[in-house]
């Protein structure tokens, strides 16, 4: 590894240690010319997933855009930063496990609901007030008379594996 101050052309590591989460290595390096440190980061590399959007168009998946989505949609509402991480990791992870290059949008809008609705429902209903785009009350208390439904009839089915 090139050395970033001097250029020197062959460093040495101190130290390694794994990073986010096992998914990278970390390394330490010293140049033996300046004696300068400096940190690099080893990932393995993924291929870059395709979004295919409503209009047709393609582009490159930003996690990005999920997460500012799913911030938008927590608001004002008790959801750590973290938990939304962790919820476009989950996302992001299950999309690359498809090992599909293209992803319709949908696809992955579906799944940031399903995510949201079992972390906020009142997160959920924001999202999908955007992504489904409600145009009016009526709109929104169907989502939430559908919510109320399938609660229920989770609910129905704890209560018979318990009796």
């Amino acid at each position: 590894m090139r050395c970033p101050f001097c250029h020197f052309a062959d460093t040495r590591v101190v130290d390694t240690r794994s990073a986010n989460e096992g998914t990278a290595i970390r390394r330490r390096r010293e140049c033996p010319r300046c004696g300068r440190r400096f940190t690099t980061f080893e990932r393995v590399e993924e291929l870059p997933l395709v979004v295919i959007k409503k209009d047709g168009r393609r582009e490159l998946f930003d996690r990005a855009k999920i997460l500012g989505g799913c911030l938008r949609a927590c608001h004002k509402r008790p959801v750590r930063r973290e938990d939304l991480e962790n919820l476009v990791d989950e996302v992001e992870r299950e999309l690359r496990n498809r090992l599909e290059p293209e992803i319709p949008s949908y696809v992955i809008g579906e799944l940031v609901m399903e995510k949201l609705k079992r972390l906020d429902e009142v997160a959920y209903v924001r999202f999908a007030s955007v992504y489904r785009e409600f145009r009016d009350s009526y709109d929104f208390k169907e989502e939430i008379e559908r919510l109320a439904r399938e609660k229920e009839g989770e609910q129905n089915v704890r209560s018979d594996k318990e009796a």
